[in-house]
């Protein structure tokens, strides 16, 4: 239980801490957030779920854009969470995130940004896929090679 407890704490902060490094690049229509990577944990990690809500939740309070973004990107991020840890044997796993960022998001941002709906759904999944892909993949392969879970 505190195993779990102090992974989830670190999950959180790691992905606070990560969003404010690429801080230029990780809030907008494109988004290169590579904390976005740690959104496949819950493959070994289901603590993760509920440690990226709060880390996505406090990363965006920081971030400036509203409470739409606040709540909204939290729960998003909750439910590809969840979906993540529900098809974790699957290839679907990594699909989550990219597409529930790349659709819901873009309902707010789009208007926020004043951009068109398709364009930041276009733009969102690309981002968040080129992250899950090329993070988020090496990240779960390098800590299931090792036996971290």
């Amino acid at each position: 239980m505190t195993k779990r407890l102090v992974r989830g704490a670190i999950i959180a902060s790691l992905y606070v801490t990560i969003t404010f490094v690429v801080a230029p690049v990780g809030f907008g229509h494109i988004q290169f957030r590579a904390s976005e990577a740690l959104t496949v944990l819950p493959i070994i990690f289901p603590e993760s779920i509920v440690a990226l809500y709060i880390g996505v939740m406090l990363a965006n309070f920081l971030g400036g854009l509203g409470p739409v973004d606040i709540f909204g990107g939290s729960l998003i991020t909750l439910m590809a969470a969840y979906l993540t840890y529900r098809t974790r044997d699957s290839w679907l796993a990594y699909v989550w995130p990219v597409l529930l960022n790349g659709f819901l998001v873009s309902i707010y941002l789009a208007p926020m940004l004043g951009l068109p709906y398709w364009l930041c759904v276009l733009t969102l999944s690309i981002s968040e896929a080129v992250v899950v892909v090329g993070l988020g993949y090496p990240l779960i392969s390098w800590l299931t090679t090792r036996g971290i879970t």
